[in-house]
C-alpha cells in the first residue's frame, strides 16, 4: 500500500486548459470552457491513468474585476490501481482566484484550488482530497508559479506545507504553433525521498473551429522504487503525450 500511495499521490491536476470564449454582440462572454482527449493523463511528469487515455473538461467564469472561478475534471486511476478496496475513478477541481498586472509587462495570478476525489475507501485511508494555494507571475511568455499545500498532499500523511515550483515558457512560433517548455520541482514536507524534478518539451498547434492539438515529451528523475505502482509500472518514466482540445 505504501508504494501504491507514493506512486499515486503526486498528482496535481492540470488547471490551465481553458481557451478563448465565444463572442456575442462584439463583447466577450465571461464564460469559457474546453473538453480534451489525451492518450495519457500526466501532471508533473507522473502518469495519473496508468498510461491509459483520459477525457477531461472544465468551465470558468471571469469577472471584469479580475476575479475568476471554475471547475475541471478528468477520469483517473491512481487511487484504485491494484487496490480492490478502493473505488475512485474521477477527480474534480474547484478553484477561484484573482488576476492582475503590474504595469504593462508583468501580470500575476493568486488563488486556491481544491482537489476532490469521490469514491469508496477502506477504514483508516488517509483522505486524498487536497487544498492548495498558488501564486504566479508572468513576464512576457515566461511564468513562474508556486503552489503550497494547506492539507496533506494527496494522501501522504503529515505532508501539509509541501510545495511545487513550476517554471514555464510558452513562446509563439508564428500564428499557428506555440513552443511549450516546462521544468518543475516537487518538495514534500516530511518525506524528502519522494521529492523530484520533472520537465517537458512540447508544441501546441491551433486548428480550425477552436480546436488545438498538443504534442509533448515529459520525463522526471523520480525515484523508481517509490514511484512504481501496483501493476509494476514506473509512473515517472518518460512518455510522449498527445492531447486534442476543443475550446468553447
Amino acid at each position: 500500500m505504501k508504494k501504491h500511495v507514493l506512486a499515486c499521490c503526486m498528482f496535481i491536476p492540470l488547471v490551465g486548459l481553458y481557451a478563448a470564449s465565444a463572442h456575442a454582440e462584439e463583447e466577450s462572454s465571461p464564460f469559457s470552457g474546453s473538453i480534451s482527449l489525451t492518450n495519457d493523463y500526466t501532471f508533473r511528469g507522473i502518469t495519473q491513468t496508468n498510461r491509459d487515455p483520459a477525457l477531461q473538461g472544465g468551465f470558468q467564469f471571469d469577472h471584469a474585476s479580475g476575479f475568476y472561478a471554475g471547475t475541471w475534471g478528468s477520469n483517473i486511476s491512481w487511487l484504485s490501481d491494484g487496490q480492490d478496496s478502493i473505488s475512485s475513478s474521477v477527480e474534480l477541481d474547484f478553484y477561484t482566484g484573482y488576476k492582475g498586472s503590474w504595469g504593462d509587462s508583468v501580470s500575476y495570478d493568486v488563488g486556491l484550488n481544491y482537489y476532490w476525489y469521490p469514491g469508496k475507501f477502506p477504514s483508516g485511508f488517509n483522505d486524498a482530497d487536497t487544498l492548495e494555494g498558488y501564486f504566479a507571475v508572468t513576464f512576457a511568455t515566461v511564468t513562474a508559479k508556486y503552489s503550497y499545500a494547506f492539507t496533506d498532499l494527496f494522501g501522504i500523511s503529515d505532508s501539509d506545507g509541501s510545495g511545487y515550483l513550476d517554471l514555464a515558457w510558452n513562446q509563439p512560433l508564428g500564428e499557428t504553433f506555440t513552443l511549450n517548455l516546462h521544468a518543475g520541482k516537487q518538495w514534500i514536507s516530511g518525506f524528502s525521498a519522494g521529492e523530484y524534478t520533472d520537465w517537458k518539451v512540447g508544441v501546441t498547434a491551433a486548428l480550425p473551429h477552436d480546436f488545438s492539438i498538443a504534442v509533448a515529451y515529459v520525463d522526471t528523475n523520480a525515484e523508481e522504487s517509490l514511484y512504481t505502482n501496483a501493476f509494476g509500472k514506473y509512473t515517472g518514466k518518460q512518455a510522449g503525450i498527445v492531447t486534442l482540445t476543443k475550446a468553447f
